[in-house]
């Protein structure tokens, strides 16, 4: 089926000797605007330092208390499947380095109406993250200050993020650098003391004689699936470091450099300590869940102020996560404008930065904040069901888009192929039965159905928006 070519497309020769058809290039509409301050060690760092957050120093707990010992099969399976994933992007964002990422990429192998349904529900979503992460870290300082509202912090920690992001785009990197390099020291120590008390090489540890692991999976097949579950939203985010990727010096190496490493930085941050926790706490003791694992292992080894340690490592971790969904958020509504899917207005670009953008995304996120004020039982709460589950319909995205251009880059471009996704289709196959797969075990889950079926409703309502505009443009163009 042929599509109407958008005037600003660009044109590319296939091997055949006839000339071919002008090919649509989504991200030549954008390219040209932004600044390219992000530095290598920069882009490393978001990469080492992305894939750890909140969720999995508080979140896991629930994880733990539910599969047991199994939630390490758990993060291994869903890591797996997040590696696929990000294999797959980082083979199209190193073809196609954009600001876009998975949004561009859909366009190009689908159509506009697919990039328009991927790109604003990641942006409703991180927009969305930005407002529940204000509100996270505004607890644990109340928690510190107590009588100090609580809506001052998010306030504050609104407008510093707004006004880092408003900034040059090197700002942006050098906040997440330090934020990273503090997230990655504090759980390689959590790593190194965990392992010496397992071994029994820590003073005052006898270490572990495996009486955890009596039952692997006390929760049987249904406390195995909510563990999953809850490793996949745990590793939601990771797709971030290829959106950065595009402003940085060298995008092809950047992109080709962070999927390159995704396989041990998930193995040892993630899988790794689940581990260590399931080794050094009951899988059915309280404080998995009252304190967060990493406090309650930090508590069994008789670490001092482990609490007070942890909350600041979280508090870290969530004004982390605060910088780096305002960046993000920005760039994809700024690559959705720039190709015709949204308000002109938050296409300017000043200074290399699409301040409109930043100011649009943040905008959304506090009103997030007014709403859980005012509505937490029924606004609110639909808003967080209704993206429950968009990073499930992105990777969807990602591995249908995958499938088309990676055929098309062996036929018309092959030396953009620097990074290969791995045993091409099969693996590709693989991904997608596995996202579909976790998709109906939310369907079977009551807890997990509803977000299922809002992230459903808000999809269907966007690639029909996306396909009416799309319909539209080509009648105008024609």
């Amino acid at each position: 089926m042929s599509r109407t070519t958008p005037k600003a497309a660009t044109v590319t020769e296939t091997p055949s000797s006839t000339t071919a058809a002008p090919a649509y290039d989504p991200s030549a509409q954008e390219s040209g605007s932004l600044g390219h301050g992000l530095k290598q060690r920069h882009l490393s760092m978001i990469a080492l330092g992305g894939v750890i957050g909140a969720g999995l120093f508080v979140g896991s707990g629930a994880g733990i208390a539910a599969a047991g010992p199994s939630i390490v099969i758990a993060y291994a399976v869903s890591g797996l499947l997040v590696m696929l994933v990000m294999r797959m992007l980082g083979e199209m964002s190193a073809a196609y380095p954009s600001s876009g990422s998975f949004s561009t990429h859909a366009e190009r192998a689908i159509g506009p109406w697919a990039g328009f349904t991927s790109g604003w529900a990641f942006w409703v979503m991180l927009s969305t993250a930005v407002g529940l992460e204000g509100i996270g870290a505004a607890k644990i300082v109340t928690g510190w200050l107590p009588g100090t509202p609580e809506w001052m912090w998010v306030a504050l920690f609104m407008a510093v993020f707004t006004g880092t992001n408003l900034a040059a785009v090197k700002n942006f990197g050098e906040f997440e650098f330090w934020f990273a390099a503090l997230k990655v020291a504090a759980i390689v120590a959590f790593l190194a003391l965990g392992v010496l008390a397992v071994a029994g090489l820590l003073p005052g540890s006898d270490g572990t004689d495996g009486a955890n692991l009596s039952e692997i999976m006390p929760g049987g097949v249904h406390g195995l699936i909510i563990g999953l579950l809850a490793s996949v939203f745990a590793y939601g985010g990771i797709e971030s470091v290829t959106v950065a990727a595009a402003e940085s010096e060298d995008p092809v190496r950047g992109v080709a450099s962070a999927v390159r490493t995704a396989m041990w930085r998930i193995g040892l941050f993630y899988i790794g300590s689940m581990a260590v926790i399931v080794l050094l706490v009951p899988w059915n003791s309280p404080a998995l869940v009252e304190k967060g694992p990493y406090v309650a292992a930090l508590d069994t080894l008789g670490i001092p102020g482990a609490g007070q340690i942890m909350n600041v490592v979280v508090l870290i971790a969530l004004l982390s996560a605060m910088n780096a969904n305002t960046y993000t958020a920005s760039r994809v509504a700024f690559s959705l404008v720039r190709r015709g899917k949204g308000p002109k207005a938050l296409g300017r670009v000043t200074g290399g930065v699409p301040r409109a953008a930043v100011l649009a995304s943040s905008a959304f996120g506090f009103v997030c904040v007014l709403l859980s004020y005012w509505r937490p039982d029924d606004v609110f709460a639909w808003l967080l069901n209704m993206i429950g589950a968009v990073i499930l319909v992105v990777w969807l995205f990602i591995a249908a888009s995958q499938l088309v251009l990676r055929r098309r880059l062996e036929r018309e471009e092959p030396a953009r192929l620097t990074v290969r996704m791995w045993a091409f289709p099969w693996l590709t196959w693989v991904a997608v039965a596995g996202i579909l797969a976790i998709f109906a075990l939310m369907l079977l889950e009551p807890g997990t159905r509803v977000q299922v079926l809002s992230t459903g409703a808000l999809t269907l309502v966007l690639a029909a928006t996306g396909y009416v505009s799309q319909r539209r443009n080509g009648r105008t163009s024609a």
